[in-house]
Parts: C-alpha cells; structure tokens; sequence
C-alpha cells in the first residue's frame, strides 16, 4: 500500500492511506480547511487561524497510533480488522458536519454538528467510497461511532472520557494560540490506553492502564486552563455572542436560511450576511469592535440552577436582551446576554487496568488514593463558566439586579416580559 505523507506542525509527519486520501479530497471535506477549529478566538490569539481539516487529520493519525499500539500488545485478537478500518475512518470524519466559527451556532440551537454530519456521511461522494472501500453499512458505522451509539469495542477512542479527538484539539490549540496551558502527555495517555474487559457486562472496551491515572489528571487540567483562558476567554466570548445574535437576527428575518448554514464556510457566511443582512453588529464584528463587559460573575458564585435559561433558551435570552436593552435606551442588539452552554469538564466512565490486573469502573464516584478526579472537574467547570452582560459601550449595571434577574426560572422570565415589567 501506498502512504502519502502530509506534513503537521503538532504530529510532524502523518501517513494517510489511499481510502483516506480518497475521502480528503471531497468537496465536504476539503470545506473544513475554511472552517477554523476556534472559532472566534483568532480575534484575541492571532495564531488561532488553524482550521477543523488539521485537526481532522491529527484525530486520524492518533487513531493509526492507537490501533498500532493495541496490535503490537495483541489487543485487537478478537476484534474483526474490518472495524480497525471503520475507526481510523471515522477519525477523520468525526468533524464534517460542523458550522463555520465551529461551535458557536449550536448554541443558537441549529443541529448538533454530529447530526449535521449524517447526510455528508450517508449521501453523496463520501458514501459511495465508503461503501465500495469498507462494506455497505459503512456510513451507517461511522455515524454511530461519531454519534458515540457504536456497540464497536473501540468506541472510546472516538467518543469517550479520553477519546483521541480531545488529545489533538488541546495540543493544538495551545501550540496555535501561542499558550502552554494544552500541554498534556499524549505520548503516556495514548500508551496507557488498552481494550480490556467492562467488569459489569463483560464485553470488550476502550480502558486504562493504572499508570495512566497522572496524565489524565494533567488532561483535566489542561483542559479546565484551555477553557479558562482560550475557550471561554473574556473576549472571545464577546466575538462569540455578537456572531450568535447577528445569525440570530438574520434568520429571523428571512434572509439566512438555517438548514443551509452547514453549507458555508466562516467567511463564506460572514460575505453572505454582508450582502443579504447587513448591519451595526455584523460591521462591528468584522472590525473586531467587540462589546465591553458591564456585569459578569462566575458561576461558582451562583446557585446551581442560576442563569440556565440564558444558556438553555435561546429564544427568551434574546427577548430578554431587547427588553434590557430598552430599558437602558440601548437599540436591540446592543445588549448581549452570556452564558456558555453547560458541559462536562471531564466525563468519567471508563474502565481501569490495576496493576495488580483486576478491573475496575473509574466513574463520577472517584478513584480511591488519587485526586477525586470527577469533583475537581465540576469544581474547576464552575471556577472557568461566567455570566456576563455585554454592551456596545460598557454600561453601569446594578450588580444585585442582574444576579436577581438571573436567578429567576424561566417562566417567570417569560411572564415579566409578557406583563412589561422590568427586568432590573
């Protein structure tokens, strides 16, 4: 078989094989190298232009590491080579589906990109190679791989605690953005990573050698410094929720059709916008006139449920955001409401290898004699989440009123602005 060989600044050389270099060459493929991996973090890193292709292509190479390993220990013995294939495969399909600035539309409430993915995979030039090269139910495998649905033993190495995909993007993200915050031992993760026996059901999974344990800890932690600093960074969160409303209000009006979002590239989108919705907003934005923070607070200094509905109800954050902004003589889209969507710091439920061979299930309970792993991770989740208000000119806010405000459940949100009343 002939590799070609394409070169990474993160994994140097990856060897990609003729099937994949088939599917790289499609149409839906070669869109990601339009699409940057960080969205609108490359208004504060200027180096954070690096794209959802590379990455596509480090997850790939770290799927052939994987499976190299697990062969040389005898791992993959009982595992039909045919779903070896499919892995690597999905490795590099795992992003296909996503929208342009990557994450931030899902927060509007368009289709997870893994849905997204569904009719790039199942339709078109992509399935047709996938079908004469790998078997007729191919597509079908991938998805439920992408999907985290797969009965495959190697699940976990595409959708999991550690699954390859996280050991690329936060290496690459901190070495393109210039930061040492995603430095994590790939090297010891990936070399402690072993298809062993789930000790409930018996069947074969994706688990850890013991010795592992320290690089996961570095893994969270790293990842809380990403979110910390680069993620969720003061002011990419502002580029962030600007983007949202301008999509927002631009389908809203009829001149962005939601379904064919995934269609476009970043800049793509952002010419489409300027010809069919151009506005204030949009304009600002691409100047990188970024709205100013006017109230923000952690959410470890919240109650548990406070804020949900900002991060959870994409329709009543944005008549709460008009209300708001009438209420402080601000035109709509003036005022931006901020919560990121809430997700795991790290989701523990994997099996672990002792030293001693017995196996064991890590979960939300912890580990004895290590760092409780699953409280540190919320712990540090609510230290990285902020609530913050943005304005276009930064606005005195009565602290008091914006944590009352936040602190009412969404129905009585809804009634308020129902009755008129004010929010503050």
């Amino acid at each position: 078989m002939t590799m070609e060989i394409i070169r990474d600044p993160l994994w140097n050389n990856i060897r990609v094989d003729p099937l994949a270099m088939e599917l790289i060459d499609t149409a839906v493929f070669q869109r990601l190298r339009y699409v940057r991996q960080l969205g609108l973090a490359f208004l504060v890193y200027p180096g954070a232009t690096h794209s959802r292709f590379e990455h596509a292509l480090g997850t790939y190479h770290l799927a052939r590491r994987a499976l190299g390993l697990f062969e040389e220990r005898g791992d993959l013995a009982h595992v039909d080579p045919r779903d070896c294939r499919i892995l690597r495969t999905a490795a590099l399909l795992h992003d296909i589906g996503h929208y342009p600035f990557s994450h931030a539309l899902e927060e509007i409430g368009a289709m997870d990109h893994e849905e997204v993915a569904r009719p790039l995979i199942a339709e078109g030039a992509v399935a047709g190679t996938l079908r004469r090269e790998l078997a007729a139910d191919a597509p079908e495998r991938i998805l439920e791989l992408i999907q985290g649905k797969s009965a495959s033993p190697l699940q976990g190495l595409i959708s999991g605690s550690i699954d390859l995909d996280k050991l690329d993007y936060l290496r690459r993200d901190a070495f393109m953005c210039g930061v040492s915050y995603g430095e994590i031992d790939v090297d010891r993760l990936i070399n402690s990573l072993a298809l062993v026996r789930d000790p409930s059901s018996g069947a074969l999974r994706v688990g850890l050698a013991e010795k592992g344990l320290s690089a996961l800890e570095s893994l969270l932690f790293a990842k809380y410094q990403m979110y910390r600093n680069v993620y969720w960074h003061h002011a990419v969160r502002s580029g962030t929720a600007m983007y949202k409303r301008l999509v927002d209000d631009a389908i809203d009006a009829g001149s962005l059709d939601a379904e064919a979002l995934a269609r476009f590239t970043d800049e793509g989108l952002l010419d489409e916008l300027t010809q069919r919705s151009p506005t204030p907003l949009l304009t600002a934005l691409r100047e990188r006139k970024l709205y100013k923070r006017s109230f923000e607070c952690p959410a470890s200094d919240l109650t548990a449920e406070s804020g949900e509905w900002i991060a959870d109800d994409r329709a009543l954050t944005v008549q709460a955001e008009n209300a708001l902004a009438k209420q402080l003589g601000l035109a709509p889209g003036e005022l931006l409401l901020d919560y990121p969507t809430k997700t795991q710091m790290l989701g523990l439920d994997m099996p672990v290898c002792r030293r001693n061979g017995e196996v064991a299930q890590l979960t939300s309970e912890g580990w004895h004699g290590t760092i409780n792993l699953p409280k540190l991770s919320e712990e540090l989740y609510r230290s990285a989440r902020w609530l913050r208000v943005y304005t276009r000119d930064r606005t005195q806010l009565d602290r008091d009123a914006v944590l009352a405000l936040a602190s009412l459940p969404a129905a009585d949100v809804r009634a308020r602005l129902a009755a008129g009343k004010p929010l503050l």
